[in-house]
């Protein structure tokens, strides 16, 4: 099922009553023309079990601790933005499902070859997306298939990065172009998508049974999500053709406005073919989290990701 995105903008109360999380606007509330009644009336509701990520994007946004742990309690990732309005925290359940410390258990005492093979299926995925966005745009992507066939397990030759090297050289036609968290457009639109994503993923990751922080490469010790940062890395590109379509069609992307925030937000409903099947992202994401899971649990030994 398909989860709702709800981003606040602008300033607003949230509070939780019967299951349902209850929306009111400060302006309505001061406005000393309006009836009593109209205004205990002024407020929109939406059921938390329809909810997937909440995301805060305004100071002025109020929630309430009941509603914030009733959203945890159902898997909702909970996002919030900086000065700049760019994802800066995510919140998720510390429990999640009924079999966690045994999940837990075989995730942390995996072997190192199990953690290598799964790192080389993400690069391989990686990149075949990769190439799929450069085969959209016209542009030569043949020495992307065959990277992707020379990856070897654990990636040891890099080739993640020779992939990606040319990849940001030639996908916006701007042989310039560096990727960046404080690079110049369209970087502002891409680490706004990657972190939907990162939220999606590590939301999903979360509710297989899996610690997000342990991860298969990524090591950093100041990165609380570095499991969602690996098997994220194959969607990725979905995020990629979404920003090159705003590009095609809006002028000005120096900053990230609310009507390109709606188009966006609009990612975890794109079309995934995952596993003989067509999906939305939200829903991919899910099977590929399962999938990790399997690997972890012995299984498995392949992580099921979008099919280019």
């Amino acid at each position: 099922m398909v989860k709702r995105v709800l981003c606040f903008q602008n300033p607003a109360y949230l509070s939780l009553k019967n299951e349902q999380i209850i929306i009111r606007f400060p302006e309505i509330d001061k406005c000393d023309n309006l009836l009593s009644s109209i205004k205990d009336n002024a407020y929109i509701s939406v059921p938390i079990e329809d909810t997937g990520i909440v995301i805060l994007d305004n100071k002025q946004v109020t929630i309430t601790q009941g509603l914030m742990a009733r959203l945890l309690e159902n898997n909702v990732a909970i996002i919030t933005c900086d000065d700049r309005h760019l994802p800066i925290g995510l919140h998720l359940p510390l429990e999640s499902n009924t079999i966690q410390h045994e999940r837990w258990q075989a995730q942390i005492n995996a072997s190192e070859p199990l953690r290598k093979q799964m790192w080389q299926q993400t690069v391989v995925s990686k990149i075949l997306g990769q190439a799929a966005v450069l085969q959209t745009e016209g542009v030569e992507c043949g020495n992307m298939r065959a990277w992707a066939k020379e990856v070897r397990s654990g990636d040891t030759e890099n080739l993640e990065g020779r992939a990606a090297a040319y990849y940001w050289r030639t996908v916006f036609h701007n042989p310039d172009f560096v990727r960046g968290q404080e690079g110049l457009p369209p970087n502002n639109l891409l680490n706004y998508g990657y972190a939907i994503v990162r939220a999606l993923m590590a939301r999903a990751l979360v509710a297989a049974g899996l610690l997000p922080t342990l991860g298969i490469h990524h090591h950093n010790r100041y990165n609380a999500y570095c499991l969602a940062d690996d098997i994220m890395e194959p969607y990725r590109p979905y995020v990629d053709m979404a920003v090159l379509q705003i590009m095609h069609s809006v002028a000005d992307i120096s900053e990230v406005t609310p009507a390109l925030k709606r188009q966006l937000l609009g990612i975890p409903t794109m079309d995934v073919l995952i596993d003989g099947h067509c999906s939305p992202l939200m829903v991919a994401v899910q099977t590929t989290a399962n999938s990790v899971q399997k690997c972890f649990a012995g299984e498995s030994r392949k992580i099921v990701y979008p099919d280019w």
